[in-house]
């Protein structure tokens, strides 16, 4: 057996509309949306009769997903929006940019708010954390060099 790739990785938010529009501005490209529902998608998951609307976003390079899915049952039952940086489990999504001050000022309009500063380590990376729709926890990363 052996690891082919990391296939996606999924976020569930409010406002899929939002959320799309949002890592397209980012420059994520929207592969498909679709409804899924029914007994086999509810055995996969454990939640029983669900049904869920999905975007599958893809990144520039195509060798990366990110699965947005909005429950509409059976509802949200935890909210980790406003986990601190050092909270367990899974916290934030890491993109590489090119020009992070570009990038902040594109997300800007889609109400993106920076969590501390832009900082640079070293000679290597500029970086920063911010907010994204309803409260989504995103790394930018700029290589320098």
């Amino acid at each position: 057996m052996a690891l082919k790739r990391l296939d996606n990785i999924a976020i569930v938010v409010e406002d899929l509309d939002a959320a799309i529009a949002f890592f397209r501005e980012l420059g994520l490209d929207l592969e498909g949306r679709a409804t899924i529902e029914g007994e086999w998608a509810g055995r996969v998951t454990g939640l029983g009769d669900q049904c869920v609307e999905i975007a599958m976003m893809r990144t520039p390079d195509g060798h990366s997903r990110l699965e947005l899915s909005r429950f509409l049952r059976p509802s949200v039952v935890a909210d980790h929006r406003n986990a601190p940086v050092n909270a367990l489990g899974y916290l934030r999504i890491m993109f590489a940019v090119d020009n992070i001050d570009e990038t902040l000022e594109k997300l800007r309009k889609h109400d993106a708010k920076l969590v501390g500063e832009v900082v640079q380590y070293q000679d290597v990376y500029r970086l920063c954390y911010i907010r994204g729709p309803g409260g989504l926890l995103i790394g930018l990363a700029q290589e320098l060099g």
